[in-house]
This record gives structure tokens, C-alpha cells and sequence, in this order.
């Protein structure tokens, strides 16, 4: 299957865990629905590196670590703003990924004493920020203020998660070893914050319904299956444009968010999509540019 059409279905996939993630957080908080999404996604690659011989064990267990440690804060707070806002800004915001990206890359290029930083990367991050600007401004209310900052946060730590990908596939880590150690850091966490958040009289370890357990079930399966295609769109295809097909997934979560949940429609939040669009696929070029194979990871969900 040719990885354009590969990214098609993984940003799809990725859009539809968006909506299953949705439709149980009325039922469930965001440390269970982290915690069943790490428990299936974990089963699933314990049983795909048995079948494909892959050892559990790894030489750099504290980077798998600090990987975990950022991918799953970044996924927590995705899912509390799924769960908060319009699900196309919910899903944009972690989109800005990206443009976070070359914002560190300019900070980066600040601390080491560069005489001049590319004017192209401050236009990108200046683009992507006042795209988020537009997607807020006509939907976000006072209620939804943490919902918002949640989902800029996911963003930034996505950003961060990228760089310990990135340094786990030049150790020569397997791919399904780095996403098992991430599934495994979600349940732990997930099951952590739900018992927490129970000891001071929030939401705690919740019965299933039917509906619930297949909306739980529906979240790992998507999500582990849109991370393995994607992968492997990655490993056959062109980093750029896989990355610019990765951004459908802001469109199929904006007609998700109009027919399933009848989100708001303006023209403002659509230019701050399509600013958010540009900015991020302008971010993967200049950084492809600057360090040649660096876009060859998935950078713009929280699952990579």
C-alpha cells in the first residue's frame, strides 16, 4: 500500500480516536481513559513483539523513560482537552507540535550564541501562534480556559516527546519496543492520576457499560493501529509529505466535530486552522533543511 495512502488512513484513525476519547470522557475521567488506552495498547504489542521475535529488554531504559515521561504527559493532557473543547481544537492545538519545534530550535540556536537566527522559523512560530490565536478567540469561554491551555501544553510536550523518539531510533530502538514502554508508562500513569484524583473526591475507577468498555476498547485499538501504519508510512514514504498528509487529521476531527457533536462552524477557527496547517508543514521543511532525516519520525500527535 503506497504511504501516501498509509497516512491517510492513520490520520484518520487518529481522528476517530479523537471522537471515541470524546464520547468517554461524559463517562470516564481522563486518568481511566489514559489507563485502558495504555492497558489494550500494551496487550496489543506484547503480542505483536512475541510474534515478531522482538526482545523486551533494552540497553537505555532511562531514555524509554524520559520518553514515556513526556509522551504521556503530553496524552493526558490531549485527552483532557478532547474532552473540554471542540474536538477540531482539541486535535489543532496538538497539532502545533511542530511549530513548537522550531520555536525550540530558535531558543536553541539564542542560548548558544548564534550572531543571527533564521527569519524563516520566527515567521513559522509567529504564523502557528496566531493561528491559535483564531481557532480560540470565536470558542473558547471562561470554562474552557484550561481545556485551551491543555491542549497548547500537549503541543509543547509533544515536541519534547519527538526528541526522545528521535534519540531512542538513533540508539536503535525498535519502534514497537518504544511504543510498548509508552503504553506501559500510560496505564502506570493513568492508573496513578484516576487514584489521586479519587483521594481528593474526583473521579474515580468507574463500573462499564457496554458502550463504555467498546469506547475504551475502540481508543487503543485506533490509536495502536494509526501509530503502526504510520510508522510504516514513514519508513516507505517522504518524511515531507507524510507530514503534510498528517495534517488531514485537523479535517476529518473538524467534520467529526460537525456531524457527531455539532461543533460551532466560523471562518475565523477555520483560517487559524489552515495558518496552524501552514505553519507546521513550513516548520517540518526548514527543519528537515537544517538537519537532514530529522523529519523521518512522526512529530504531530501525541502517539509517536
Amino acid at each position: 500500500m503506497p504511504a501516501s495512502v498509509l497516512m491517510l488512513l492513520s490520520s484518520f484513525l487518529f481522528a476517530l480516536m479523537g471522537v471515541c476519547v470524546k464520547l468517554a470522557s461524559a463517562s470516564y475521567g481522563t486518568g481511566e481513559i489514559v489507563l485502558y488506552r495504555g492497558l489494550v495498547g500494551a496487550l496489543f504489542l506484547f503480542g505483536l513483539m512475541r510474534w515478531r521475535g522482538t526482545p523486551f529488554a533494552t540497553p537505555v531504559p532511562s531514555m524509554h523513560f524520559w520518553r514515556s515521561l513526556s509522551g504521556v504527559a503530553a496524552l493526558m493532557l490531549w485527552f483532557y482537552a478532547i474532552g473540554k473543547l471542540p474536538l477540531a481544537t482539541a486535535i489543532t492545538l496538538n497539532y502545533m507540535s511542530s511549530v513548537w519545534m522550531a520555536l525550540f530550535l530558535i531558543g536553541g540556536a539564542v542560548l548558544l550564541g548564534a550572531s543571527k537566527v533564521d527569519g524563516r522559523l520566527v515567521a513559522t512560530v509567529l504564523t502557528g501562534f496566531a493561528g491559535v490565536a483564531l481557532v480560540l478567540q470565536p470558542t473558547i469561554e471562561r470554562e474552557q480556559f484550561w481545556g485551551g491551555l491543555a491542549g497548547l501544553l500537549s503541543g509543547m510536550l509533544s515536541a519534547m516527546a519527538y526528541l526522545q523518539v528521535t534519540a531512542l531510533g538513533r540508539a536503535g530502538e525498535p519502534e514497537d519496543r518504544v511504543v510498548f514502554y509508552f503504553s506501559l508508562g500510560s496505564l502506570t500513569a493513568g492508573l496513578l492520576l484516576t487514584l489521586a484524583t479519587s483521594r481528593t473526591g474526583g473521579p474515580t475507577l468507574h463500573g462499564h457499560t457496554w458502550q463504555g468498555a467498546g469506547l475504551l476498547l475502540a481508543t487503543g485499538l485506533l490509536a495502536t493501529s494509526a501509530q503502526i501504519v504510520m510508522t510504516r508510512a514513514y519508513a516507505i514514504g517522504r518524511p515531507l509529505t507524510n507530514a503534510s498528509l498528517n495534517y488531514l487529521g485537523i479535517a476529518h476531527s473538524f467534520l467529526f466535530g460537525v456531524f457527531i457533536f455539532d461543533d460551532p462552524v466560523t471562518s475565523t477557527a477555520l483560517l487559524g486552522m489552515g495558518l496552524i496547517v501552514i505553519a507546521g508543514i513550513a516548520a517540518t521543511l526548514l527543519r528537515t533543511k537544517a538537519a537532514p532525516g530529522t523529519a523521518a519520525t512522526p512529530l504531530n500527535n501525541t502517539e509517536a
